[in-house]
């Protein structure tokens, strides 16, 4: 499996052939919101999965505008962003699909696990609201604006919220321990500096590696062979 992290929470998973196989490539797109390359991202994609509401997760304007473009493309998303997709792309309510929590399907090929159903708090002015984690098959977990831990599921790819106005670099840690999954990279970083970004993940990278879980940094359009 290829994964190409775009800036921010989006990533794109990708298996199958390459050169004159594209097309019969299988696409999934997390998370296309609007820190995002949304168009690239989706590009050729089969599905998108969307783990909440917030415009930095889905920007729905452009992810509305993709759909109605590619007649092959379906999304799945909590109960309200799947909601706002239909009424932003009302001819293409057929191929938006409501995700729910602790449950499995099929997307672009994909097998997906979905765990967690809420937002972390960002404070208690703020109204929380849903998130879905979605674990691909088996292998890469995506935990959207939540350090959920999927019970009883041994994770090979963590991808880590590395930065938010919703956490502390010790949440941050503990979520990795936790996990300890066998690989993770960063994500929700469009908001760090480069010294931010070299002061968290220097701490991810230590701590991560005490309890087994090899950290590395990705640049947005970067790719990783899974």
């Amino acid at each position: 499996m290829l994964m190409t992290k775009f800036t921010h929470a989006c990533v794109r998973l990708e298996r199958g052939g390459a050169g004159a196989e594209q097309a019969s490539r299988s696409v999934l797109v997390i998370d296309p919101g609007n820190f995002s390359e949304v168009e690239e991202a989706l590009s050729g994609a089969q599905a998108f999965l969307v783990t909440h509401e917030h415009s930095d997760h889905v920007d729905l304007p452009r992810v509305a505008a993709v759909l109605e473009a590619d007649p092959g493309l379906q999304g799945w998303a909590p109960e309200k962003v799947a909601g706002q997709l239909k009424e932003a792309a009302p001819s293409c309510a057929d191929r938006i699909h409501t995700a729910e929590p602790d449950t499995e399907f099929e997307a672009a090929g994909f097998r997906i696990q979905t765990f967690g159903s809420q937002h972390a708090l960002i404070h208690a002015s703020i109204p929380v609201v849903a998130n879905i984690g979605y674990l691909v098959d088996g292998e890469v977990f995506h935990p959207g604006d939540s350090f959920t831990v999927p019970p009883g599921v041994d994770v090979e790819t963590l991808l880590v919220p590395i930065h938010a106005p919703w956490s502390k670099i010790g949440e941050v840690l503990d979520f990795l321990i936790a996990v300890r999954a066998r690989r993770a990279y960063p994500i929700h970083n469009a908001l760090l500096n480069d010294r931010g970004t070299g002061l968290v993940e220097s701490h991810a990278g230590r701590i991560g590696g005490i309890y087994g879980t090899e950290f590395a940094h990705l640049e947005p359009g970067e790719s990783v062979e899974l």
